[in-house]
């Protein structure tokens, strides 16, 4: 009973330690453009300026996932928010572009608390309850839509050098809260009480040779770093593509969010109920169809009749896009949870690397894709051209995911290759040849190492 209750307020102070880390990696959304303004920057120094702190804290999530499963996710998610916090009041205090930048970078190690928080928090649960643990401290991506709802108040009120200082004074409160609160995980202590040495860091990477973690990673380029991704660029698109002011494209916006970090616990939940490989199915096929409909452009279509021509516009209206986009981030929040429930389960040992690597994938995907979005427009010069990449993007996802399977699944049983599962390949020699030597590899590989009878 002491243990579940120890490990029930670790998660909840995780959780919400992960939330302010997130609503300060997101703050250039809102203090971005002020900065702009003031610096006069163009649209590419405002880009770059903007994608510094993701570029960050993503690139950084491997070695502090690393570094968490070494000396313990206590310190290490304190030392992040401790930077992050300094580097973020340090924006106030500059005044020109390239300390900006440099702030910028400092800024981007709040992102990285997630690979920390997943390598911290699955230790302290079972198999059996980590899918479910884990939704609940991702759903710390809610922060982006706290920043994206508040920042602008208090912008508007006192400026956005009181946002900087407020956001950087609640990380430093939250460190404090979280550092006296807390505890090691169990593996930590368990390590400090038997003098054992971590595992060296070169060996930590060894399961990155496993080209299923880079499969891995493709699932979260979608669900989270397509997620990031939407989350920087509908205000934008709204703008340009409906022609709707900023204030109102900032709250749709912020609505998206919401649902896209909420619900990752139901993911979990359904993650540890009905397994994640089913969760990441319904998840890719429910976006295959969203992104397909968010990608068709408002078309006018001339059909030459029998007295005249008849003309109709065929397009997504603003309230169809808005469901679309919110079922759209309601099964990204299940994948991005079904995502990180395989890892424990599969690398329970390389849980820091392992999440780290995906994370970086994933946060990648939040600095990347909106660059291309751009560029895409620029080169297609249509709005839907951002969904057109993430159909492709998540429909090769949901191939490779289901060859992969199907290949297990053949390894695992192999009467299912027998001539009678597929009737009209009875009488294909070619076949049954195929069948024969992939029985008789199995065979010789099970036989490897065993003493002669």
């Amino acid at each position: 009973m002491t243990t579940a209750i120890h490990s029930t307020r670790v998660l909840t102070i995780s959780t919400i330690s992960f939330t302010v880390c997130f609503a300060v990696w997101t703050i250039f959304a809102i203090i971005g453009v002020k900065i702009k303004e003031e610096l006069g920057l163009n649209e590419t120094q405002f880009g770059l300026l903007v994608a510094m702190p993701i570029l960050t804290g993503s690139l950084i999530r491997l070695v502090l996932g690393i570094w968490t499963d070494q000396i313990g996710g206590r310190i290490m998610l304190v030392s992040v928010m401790l930077a992050s916090a300094a580097s973020t009041y340090l924006l106030t205090v500059v005044d020109t572009y390239a300390l900006y930048l440099l702030a910028a970078l400092g800024v981007g190690i709040a992102g990285g608390g997630f690979s920390v928080g997943v390598a911290y928090i699955s230790k302290f649960y079972s198999k059996e309850k980590q899918g479910t643990a884990l939704g609940i401290f991702g759903m710390g991506n809610i922060g982006s839509a706290v920043t994206k709802i508040f920042a602008p108040i208090v912008m508007v009120a006192y400026g956005w050098h009181a946002v900087a200082q407020i956001w950087a004074a609640v990380m430093v409160a939250m460190a404090v809260v979280f550092w006296f609160t807390t505890e090691d995980d169990p593996q930590m202590q368990e390590r400090r009480r038997s003098g054992a040495k971590p595992e060296p860091f070169m060996s930590q990477l060894a399961p990155l040779k496993n080209i299923q973690v880079w499969r891995f990673s493709l699932y979260y380029f979608f669900v989270f770093g397509a997620f990031v991704a939407l989350a920087l660029w509908l205000p934008r698109y709204l703008t340009g593509a409906y022609q709707l002011d900023i204030a109102t494209a900032g709250l749709i916006a912020a609505c998206y969010s919401i649902p896209a970090s909420v619900f990752r616990i139901v993911g979990g939940i359904l993650s540890d109920k009905y397994g994640a490989r089913r969760v990441m199915y319904w998840t890719f096929i429910a976006s295959v169809i969203c992104t397909f409909l968010l990608s068709y452009p408002a078309t006018d279509y001339v059909v030459h009749g029998i007295h005249s021509d008849i003309s109709f516009t065929l397009s997504i209206g603003l309230v169809p896009f808005i469901v679309l986009i919110f079922i759209l981030g309601f099964f990204m929040s299940l994948g991005k949870a079904a995502v990180f429930k395989h890892i424990p389960v599969y690398y329970p040992n390389h849980v820091g690397a392992v999440g780290g690597i995906v994370g970086m994938i994933g946060g990648l995907g939040g600095f990347i894709l909106p660059i291309v979005f751009g560029a895409l427009n620029d080169l297609v010069g249509v709005w839907t051209s951002c969904f057109m990449l993430l159909f492709l993007i998540v429909s090769a996802s949901l191939l490779w995911m289901h060859y992969a399977i199907r290949q297990l699944e053949r390894e695992q049983h192999p009467e299912l290759m027998k001539a009678q599962y597929f009737p009209e390949a009875a009488q294909d020699p070619q076949f049954n040849a195929s069948v024969q030597a992939t029985q008789k590899r199995r065979n010789g590989a099970k036989n490897v190492g065993k003493k002669p009878q």
